[in-house]
């Protein structure tokens, strides 16, 4: 008669204390995030945890109040990341949860000290935003039992991990498809970072566009930087100087697109007469100023990677765990056809 397999054992937080030569409420500290251990002797416990898979079966003390969920964004400042904020704290307020924000200051990988104010916290969950955790800190929230989810990834994770986001292929190629077909071939194109998937993708449908129209792609019209204002201005003026300027830009945000009008007026040209604008969010002020713009649905994301958490949170597992959402164009007063 055939021996039936070893079942594996589970290691409990005794095993994993005498494996690392520290007590059991010591290993209980660690788990819930106490500050009071030192680097050591937590670096000591963390290895012997992710040695055994460790993962906690329960969420650890009771806390007192509404559950939480912890937001997480790289950097805060403008419109697009008001957005996000605001379709969380409605879908988090629909399901009884509350919400903390904290902000990395601009860095797309949180250090030690974030990850261990939220396991001290113990929330239902977290939202990432344009950020990315190490093996070792997903390690850290798996074994707490704290889910994670990211929203618009700054690059691209692991299979298994949970994200959120929309086309920017897609809305890129629909930005540079519009300026196209009114007539313009010289479209400069002002990017986020080259380091961020979003950044990449939305340049990429920018080419694609020139090649489907046989356009001639032309990389010294393409500008890297950031989202921000100040760039958009920087890069506008750079690319409105050139003695043979484009006669359209496409920003990789509203805010980007603000400084390249602000670099227009400055040179003295007009929006659309001289210049054609496409901006990228469609947040609200862009329909106040007329920019033509690409809708990315930002509260849609973050309404559906909410709900994607507490599912999650509360042991159920979700229909898919990659989610992009649709973009599209939306034509106001910014665009036209080039001068002749």
């Amino acid at each position: 008669m055939a021996e039936k397999a070893a079942v594996p054992v589970r290691a409990t937080i005794g095993v994993i204390a005498e494996e690392a030569g520290v007590s059991v409420p010591t290993v209980s500290k660690v788990l819930n995030g106490r500050a009071d251990v030192s680097a050591a002797t937590r670096e000591r416990v963390e290895s012997v945890l992710a040695r055994h898979s460790y993962r906690r079966r329960t969420r650890g003390p009771a806390r007192t109040g509404p559950p939480l969920i912890d937001l997480c964004f790289h950097e805060l400042g403008n419109e697009w990341g008001l957005e996000i904020i605001r379709g969380v704290e409605r879908a988090a307020s629909e399901l009884g949860v509350g919400v903390v924000l904290t902000e990395l200051g601009g860095k797309h990988h949180p250090e030690q000290e974030w990850l261990d104010a939220v396991l001290a916290r113990r929330p239902l969950g977290v939202l990432l935003v344009m950020s990315s955790l190490s093996a070792a800190q997903r390690h850290q929230l798996e074994s707490r039992s704290i889910p994670f989810v990211v929203i618009d990834t700054e690059g691209e994770p692991p299979k298994d991990v949970p994200t959120v986001g929309s086309n920017n292929w897609n809305g890129g190629l629909a930005a540079t498809q519009h300026l196209l077909e009114l007539g313009h071939r010289r479209i400069g194109m002002i990017s986020g970072p080259d380091d961020v998937l979003c950044s990449r993708a939305r340049v990429d449908g920018y080419r694609s566009a020139h090649a489907e129209a046989d356009v001639p792609f032309d990389p010294d019209l393409v500008r890297w930087g950031n989202f921000d204002a100040n760039l958009g201005y920087v890069h506008g003026l750079d690319l409105l100087g050139q003695p043979d300027r484009p006669t359209a830009i496409f920003a990789g945000s509203d805010i980007q697109a603000l400084g390249v009008y602000r670099a227009a007026r400055e040179l003295n040209l007009s929006i659309p007469g001289d210049l054609s604008v496409v901006g990228y969010d469609n947040v609200p002020l862009t329909e106040w100023l007329g920019i033509t713009t690409i809708e990315q649905p930002l509260r849609a994301m973050s309404r559906t990677a909410t709900q994607m958490l507490v599912a999650l949170a509360r042991g159920q597992e979700p229909p898919l765990r990659r989610v992009d959402l649709a973009t599209s164009l939306v034509v106001r007063e910014s665009t036209a056809p080039p001068a002749a």
